[in-house]
């Protein structure tokens, strides 16, 4: 199956690179700039649109209307419509099986500001608990600390430690992808293991929506 991986587009898809060809079409959040339903409408039919045979949507930390915390069961009800109605999948903390690959999404990241999907350790170690031990691909919205997470200007690495915790005890895992760092764009195959790490941002850290997205062979 071929993969092919974007995130981070802040509600700039009309103006990306062209999006290759492929069996998958994966977003990893961050689909909208400031998280409106008019804005996730727009996407959810853009997206749709896509020749892609398959799709799946995680929220990012931009997302605030698929957040129940946030604004309501009713609006993130609506939003998730608005993805099924254009043969989007949006995951939850939820699961899908495609072509005999199973997929997980999870929108959760550690506390940045006041966004979207924000959790404290101990809540992202309960949420992460309930990752399937037969998850083949998880997609995040951020990424697992120590890999494509690293901030040039701040000189240190951002991403979620318990994530990474909880990756190294995925037995079929075969690949991770996520966004969020949009300094992290890239791509990394582990030699240990052969796990494939992709941050698909295609925003730069300038919010150029620049970087290209990022194929991936299972």
């Amino acid at each position: 199956m071929r993969l092919v991986c974007i995130s981070d587009t802040h509600s700039l898809h009309d103006r990306m690179p062209p999006i290759p060809q492929g069996d998958l079409l994966i977003h990893a959040g961050d689909c909208t700039g400031s998280g409106l339903l008019p804005q996730i409408h727009e996407f959810a039919r853009w997206m749709g649109a896509q020749s892609h045979p398959h799709k799946i949507l995680v929220a990012g930390n931009h997302d605030f209307c698929f957040d129940k915390k946030l604004r309501g069961s009713n609006m993130s009800a609506w939003a998730r419509e608005f993805c099924e109605q254009n043969g989007i999948t949006y995951l939850r903390g939820e699961s899908v099986s495609i072509q005999g690959i199973n997929f997980f999404g999870f929108p959760w990241q550690p506390i940045f500001r006041h966004m979207a999907f924000n959790a404290r350790a101990a809540e992202l170690r309960g949420r992460l608990r309930i990752v399937p031990d037969d998850t083949h691909v998880l997609v995040s919205h951020g990424p697992a600390y120590g890999v494509l997470d690293f901030i040039p200007n701040e000189d240190r690495h951002v991403g979620c430690q318990a994530l990474a915790k909880r990756i190294e005890q995925l037995p079929n895992l075969v690949a991770h992808i996520c966004g969020h760092i949009h300094e992290g764009h890239g791509f990394f195959e582990r030699k240990t293991d052969g796990i494939k790490f992709v941050n698909a941002s295609i925003c730069t850290d300038r919010y150029k929506p620049t970087n290209k997205p990022i194929i991936i062979d299972l």
